[in-house]
This record gives C-alpha cells, structure tokens and sequence, in this order.
C-alpha cells in the first residue's frame, strides 16, 4: 500500500527532511536532528507540518445536537470563534478519538481528528448519528495545517498577518490571511508552548510555509518532524490516541475527565463515566522518573508492588528537562506523586516513582490545581 503526501512533501525533500511511515503517510521525523529541534521550539519556534490531521465540516441545525450526542464535552458553551478539546466516546467511555471541535457559526463547526483515524471516525459519526449526521463533509484532501510552535510563534506569525494575534486567546481562533493566504489562525498546539495552528487551502500551503521559514529565520524558527513533537508533547503530557489513550481505557482513566460534562445531556459512554466519577476508577494515567539510569520505552512491562501491571504506554528521554520520563496506567491506590514501582527494561527492574504533571510548563504559564476526586476502585 502506497503512502499518502501531504502538500508539503517536496519542501520536506529540499530541506533535508529524514521521512519515514507514519499513520499511513510519509512525514518527516526530523530535519536537523530530534534534540535541536525539541530545544528551538522551547526556546524560539519550530513549525511542524501536520497536514495529516483529518478535518470534518459538520453544518445546519442538526450539527450541534449530533456533536452533543457524540462526544463528552459540552459544544453548547462554545460561542463562535472558540475550540474545545474534546473526544469521540464508546459506549464504555473509551475513545474512539481524541479531537478538536472548531464552531465557526451558529450552526457550523468543524472536527479535527487524527491522522490515521479520520475515516474511522467519519464511519462512527455516520453510523452513530444516523441522518443527523448526512451533514458532515469529509476536507481533509483539501486542507493543509501547520503548527506553529514556540515562544517567538507570535512574533513570527505577526509579521505575515493583519489579525491581532494578542487578542487571539488560548483556542480561539479567527478567520483572516497569513502571508495572502485566506485561513484560519487558532491559537493551540501539542508541544507545551505558545503557539498557533494555521489551516489553509492545500495548494497554497507549500507556499505559506516557505513565507514563514523564511520570516522566520531571523527569531530562530526551524522546521521540526514527528520526533520533536513526540517529546514535546510528551514533556506536556498531552497524550497520544493509539498509545496513552484508546477504546480500552475510559475518558476518567486517562485523567482526561476535564473534558465530561455530564449536566449537558444523554452522550456516548456517559453512564459509565458518571459511575466511575462517582465511585472511582481501578486504574490511571499518571506520570513518572526513573531513579536510575535507562529509558522507558512504550511496551515496557511495569512492576507495582512486586506484581506486573500493565505498560509503559509513552515515554523516552526528555530533553530539555534532560530527564527519563514517562506516562503508565497504575493501580488506582498506587497514583499519588511520590508512589514508587519499577519499570523492566531489557529484564533490568528500574525503579520509578510518580511525578506531579504536566512534567513541563512554559515560563509565566501557572500549573493548574487539579480537584480531587475519588481515587478508590468502582465498587
């Protein structure tokens, strides 16, 4: 089977780019080496193309009660010109993906799904929503995006543009032109930092890219791969569908319940998150350091107690933390920072220990308290 190409495959190759298969597609993982670029977007910007992503148009008066009935968050707090992280449940309360829900109008919205998910998810829209969901249109052939990431994003970003990226709030977005080119500007991202995610039509997106490297260049901006949005996010903790998070483990579970919203309604999985908000999961998501040498490595076995449980589901060596850190799934009375267990590498028990996360926060950026809710197992 032949791998798809994003719009920008070809600047890909002329920049050096190492590409390799990823989530059906051909995509750049590095440019000038995964720790260069992991540090330039902490420290200046990087601009990532993540035109893989999937993007679905959901328009007229049965757009919002189908996005309701699908996901956990409430779309009805949106007003126009705001994004809200959100998700497609199964009726187990797992995921079917991790999304972004866009409401561009009254009755219009758009969905951004994973890159390798957008036709699985399309199908779940279309059979879980019956004809309500005839009004969803599939644009990802004809969209591009691109991530801009890193301290100096908006700087960058300014110069090309006559929208007013101060007034742009964390996922907000507008409508307007960067570089001449119509888009939408949304100020979001998935390393940690300051940034803006930019959608533009796909033959204007090699284009764009070009105008921003090159704008660019003086703030230290670098074109970046998969690798170094890999260990960004990962730094954040801001979890990977298909790693951290799937159908097999509950919105709670992944200490994603932010985003539930039960007051709003009937929804997709809800009475199953309901009891586990009420009574406690058995297991969650948390984040850990190893106390001695080596790297967690996704798939490596993980010791609570003298007992296996589970994996590591995300991890590796930080490197602007210059930590080895990851995410695991523990039992639930073994999750508070502090908590010591053993991750096995290459059969080496090593110990780790439970960390408060996101293990990185940007300068200026306040960690946000967290409520505490029942730890105990579902009874």
């Amino acid at each position: 089977m032949s791998l798809r190409r994003t719009p920008l495959h070809a600047l890909h190759k002329e920049l050096g780019g190492r590409l390799v298969p990823f989530a059906g597609w051909e995509m750049p993982v590095q440019f000038g080496g995964v720790v260069s670029e992991h540090l330039a977007v902490r420290r200046q910007a990087g601009l990532f193309d993540v035109s893989h992503m999937g993007e679905l148009r959901v328009t007229g008066p049965d757009a919002l009660p189908l996005l309701q009935r699908l996901t956990p968050n409430d779309v009805s707090r949106l007003v126009p010109g705001r994004a809200q992280y959100s998700a497609l449940t199964t009726d187990s309360g797992g995921f079917v993906d991790d999304i972004v829900v866009y409401r561009r109008g009254e009755e219009s919205f758009l969905v951004v799904t994973n890159a390798a998910n957008t036709a699985r998810d399309l199908a779940w829209i279309r059979e879980r929503g019956g004809t309500a969901a005839e009004c969803v249109e599939d644009l990802s052939d004809e969209t591009a995006l691109l991530a801009l990431q890193g301290p100096r994003s908006q700087a960058i970003l300014q110069t090309l543009t006559d929208l007013d990226l101060a007034t742009i709030r964390y996922y907000r977005f507008a409508e307007g032109e960067v570089a001449g080119v119509p888009g939408t500007v949304a100020r979001m991202g998935y390393t940690g930092e300051d940034g803006f995610e930019i959608m533009v039509p796909a033959d204007r997106a090699e284009g764009l890219a070009r105008r921003l490297l090159d704008a660019g260049s003086p703030e230290g901006l670098v074109s970046t791969g998969l690798g170094a949005r890999d260990t960004l996010r990962l730094e954040a903790k801001m979890a990977l569908h298909g790693n951290d998070i799937d159908e097999d483990h509950s919105v709670e579970e992944a200490d994603l319940g932010w985003i539930v919203k039960p007051d709003k309604g009937d929804f997709i999985g809800r009475d199953v998150l309901v009891v586990q908000r009420e009574h406690g999961v058995t297991r969650k998501l948390v984040g850990f350091e190893l106390r001695d040498r080596g790297v967690p490595r996704h798939g490596y076995p993980i010791v609570v107690n003298g007992e296996p449980f589970g994996e590591v589901t995300s991890g590796g060596h930080a490197p602007f933390l210059k930590k080895s850190l990851g995410l695991a799934y523990l039992p639930a009375d073994a999750c508070e920072p502090g908590q010591a267990f053993e991750v096995v590498i290459r059969g080496r028990p090593v110990p780790a220990e439970v960390v408060p996360t996101p293990f990185y926060v940007r300068p200026g950026k306040k960690k946000k308290k967290k409520k505490k809710r029942a730890a105990a197992a579902a009874v």
